[in-house]
C-alpha cells in the first residue's frame, strides 16, 4: 500500500493527487427527521427505555396480517413461521389475528416451548431435525403435554432419516406423522420424484408407527430470479411440475382419505403470491413479511409495510468526522462525500440492520464496525443529540429479534406492551 500523505489520499475510493479530484462528489443525503420516528422516540423515552431495543409497530403488524389474509385464494391455509416471529406473544398475536392454528417450527427449544404453550396448534417442522433432537423432544416433553406430540408433522428428507424416526417412534411407543421434503429447485436437500420417493412412501404406508402426512416444497429462489426472458416463469413451472409429480405418485400409493387430508405446504414470504389457487398447494407459510425486514423489500411484497425497527440511543455526536491516524485526510474525504460531515456514536451496533432515521446515516467503512459504540456518519443537515434515538431496519427477523431482550410493542404513540423472545440459543 502506498504511503499516505497530504498530496495523495485515498478518500472513500477517490484519489486526490496534487489537489486534482479523480471522481465526482457525492450528494448530501441528510435532511429533516421523519415525524413517525420522532413520535416513536418520544414513546421510548416516556417508557424509560434507554438501551438498544427491538420495536414492533402493532398497527403496521396488524395491517400486514390483514393484507396477507385477504390476499390468500379461497381455501388456502396459512402457517405461521415461528423462527421469523420468535416470541410466544408475537406468535399468539398473529395466530389470533389471522385465525390460524398452524405453525412452522425449526428447532427443539421452540418446538418444546410451543408444544407446551399451544398444545392444540398444528406444528410442521420446517427443517429435518437430527434423530437425537427428536428423541430429546419425546424425553423432555412433560407428560401432561403428551397430546401435543400428535399435532406435529416431522419433516423427513431422506429414506435414512425416515428409518431413524421409525426406530425412535418404536422405542418411544408413539405414532409420528411424516411430512416429506421435496427438492423443487432450491437444491438444499429433499426428495425428488422417482423410485426412492416411491419406496419411502410405500414404507410409510406399511409402517405401524409412521404415517404419511403430506409434502413440503420450499422455493424461495424463485423470487430472486429475473422475470426477463421468462427465467422466473420457467423455474416456477419446473418447481410445480416436480411437486405435481410427487403428488401423482402419492395418489397411486395412498387412499383418497389420506390424500384429502394431506398437507401440501409451499412458499414462504418471498413467493406466496405465486399461488393463486389450491390446485397444487393447500397452505402457504409466511412470517417475515409481517414485520418486513429489508431483505423482504421485493416486488411481490411491495404492499407490506416495515413494522420492526431497532431503536438505540445516541451516546455522542460530533460536527466532524475524524479517522484515527488519518486525520489529515478528513477534509479531503468531506470534499468527496458531504455525508461524512457529522458523526454519531450509538449504543451498541454491528447488527444485521440498515440505518433509516435520521435520514442519510451510514456506516463508516474506514473506521469499521463496532458492537460497542458504532460510528455512523451523516451530512450537514443531520440533526440529532445525545440521548435521542437512531432507528435501523433489520435485514432479517429470525436472528436479529433475539438480540435485544423483550420486544417493545408500539401502538398509537405509546409503548403498550413488552413481548419476551425465545432464548438466544433457540
Amino acid at each position: 500500500m502506498p504511503k499516505l500523505n497530504r498530496r495523495t489520499v485515498l478518500a472513500g475510493g477517490a484519489v486526490l493527487a496534487g489537489g486534482a479530484i479523480a471522481m465526482s462528489r457525492s450528494s448530501d443525503k441528510s435532511g429533516p427527521r421523519d415525524p413517525y420516528f420522532i413520535q416513536m422516540q418520544q414513546a421510548l423515552m416516556a417508557a424509560n427505555i434507554a438501551q438498544p431495543t427491538l420495536v414492533v409497530d402493532r398497527a403496521r403488524l396488524n395491517a400486514n396480517i390483514d393484507g396477507l389474509m385477504t390476499s390468500l385464494p379461497d381455501g388456502m391455509g396459512y402457517r405461521i413461521v415461528a423462527k421469523s416471529l420468535p416470541s410466544l406473544d408475537l406468535i399468539s398475536h398473529v395466530r389470533q389475528r389471522s385465525g390460524t392454528d398452524r405453525l412452522m417450527t425449526f428447532n427443539l427449544p421452540m418446538l418444546l416451548a410451543l408444544a407446551q404453550a399451544m398444545p392444540n396448534a398444528s406444528q410442521l417442522i420446517g427443517k429435518p431435525l437430527p434423530a437425537a433432537a427428536v428423541r430429546n423432544f419425546f424425553n423432555e416433553l412433560p407428560a401432561d403435554n403428551a397430546a401435543a406430540a400428535s399435532n406435529i408433522q416431522w419433516l423427513v428428507d431422506t429414506p435414512q432419516r425416515a428409518e431413524q424416526y421409525a426406530e425412535i417412534a418404536e422405542a418411544a411407543g408413539v405414532d409420528m406423522a411424516i411430512n416429506i421434503e421435496l427438492d423443487v429447485g432450491l437444491h438444499r436437500g429433499g426428495m425428488k420424484p422417482g423410485d426412492d420417493l416411491n419406496g419411502m412412501m410405500e414404507k410409510l404406508r406399511q409402517s405401524n408407527r409412521l404415517r404419511f402426512a403430506g409434502f413440503m416444497g420450499y422455493e424461495p429462489h424463485l423470487s430472486k430470479l429475473p422475470t426477463a426472458l421468462g427465467w422466473r416463469e420457467r423455474a416456477t413451472n419446473g418447481a410445480w411440475e416436480i411437486y405435481q409429480a410427487a403428488l401423482s405418485a402419492a395418489n397411486s400409493i395412498y387412499d383418497d382419505a389420506t390424500m384429502q387430508s394431506a398437507t401440501r405446504n409451499a412458499a414462504g414470504s418471498p413467493t406466496f403470491r405465486l399461488y393463486e389457487n389450491t390446485d397444487l398447494a393447500n397452505e402457504i407459510s409466511v412470517g417475515s413479511a409481517l414485520v418486513k425486514p429489508t431483505d423482504f423489500d421485493t416486488d411481490m411484497l411491495e404492499s407490506f409495510t416495515p413494522a420492526s425497527f431497532i431503536a438505540t440511543p445516541v451516546l455522542k455526536t460530533s460536527d466532524q468526522t475524524q479517522i484515527p491516524g488519518l486525520e489529515f485526510a478528513d477534509d479531503a474525504r468531506k470534499v468527496m462525500d458531504p455525508n461524512l460531515d457529522k458523526t454519531v456514536f450509538i449504543y451498541g451496533g454491528h447488527w444485521l440492520a440498515h440505518p433509516v432515521d435520521p435520514p442519510g446515516l451510514s456506516y463508516n467503512s474506514t473506521f469499521g464496525r463496532s458492537s460497542n459504540q458504532e460510528m455512523l456518519n451523516g451530512g450537514s443537515e443531520l440533526s440529532i443529540a445525545p440521548d435521542d434515538f437512531v432507528f435501523l431496519r433489520p435485514t432479517q427477523s429470525e436472528a436479529v429479534f433475539l438480540q435485544f431482550g423483550d420486544i417493545a410493542v408500539y401502538d398509537d404513540g405509546e409503548i403498550v406492551d413488552r413481548w419476551p423472545v425465545f432464548p438466544a440459543s433457540a
